[in-house]
C-alpha cells in the first residue's frame, strides 16, 4: 500500500488538525456509544433468557402440581385399601404381618392372592 504524505502549512494545517481531532472525538464517542449499544443488547438477551426460564419453570411447576395431586389421590386409595384389609384380616393374620414387618422379612408370595374387593365379598357373606 502506497502512502501519500500531504504537507500542509498555515491555515490548512490548522484545518487538518481540527479535522483529525474531530474525527478522533467522533470515534471515541462512537466507541462509547457502541459499548452502550452492546450493553443494551446484552441486557435484552438476558431479559429474553430470564423470560424463557420463567416460562419453563412455570410449566414444570404445573406438571409437578398435577403429579402431587395424582399421588395424593393414589395415597388415599391405598389408605382405604389398607384399612379394608386390616378390617378383613383375622387377628392371627395381623400378628403374622406385624412379626414380618418387625423382622424385615418379605411377605409371603401374593400369587393366587385375591384382590381386596373379592376378599371383602367372601368375608362379608353369611357366616355359619
Amino acid at each position: 500500500m502506497r502512502e501519500t504524505v500531504l504537507r500542509v502549512h498555515g491555515r490548512d494545517e490548522m484545518a487538518m488538525k481540527l479535522l483529525f481531532w474531530e474525527l478522533e472525538q467522533h470515534l471515541k464517542s462512537s466507541s462509547g456509544a457502541s459499548v452502550v449499544a452492546i450493553d443494551n443488547k446484552i441486557e435484552q438477551a438476558m431479559d429474553l433468557v430470564k423470560s424463557h426460564l420463567m416460562y419453563a419453570v412455570r410449566e414444570e411447576v404445573e406438571v409437578l402440581k398435577e403429579q402431587i395431586k395424582e399421588l395424593i389421590e393414589r395415597n388415599s386409595q391405598l389408605e382405604q385399601e389398607n384399612n379394608l384389609l386390616k378390617n378383613l384380616a383375622s387377628p392371627e393374620q395381623l400378628a403374622q404381618f406385624q412379626a414380618q414387618v418387625q423382622s424385615g422379612s418379605p411377605p409371603p408370595s401374593t400369587q393366587g392372592a385375591q384382590p381386596p374387593a373379592q376378599l371383602a365379598a367372601q368375608n362379608s357373606g353369611p357366616s355359619a
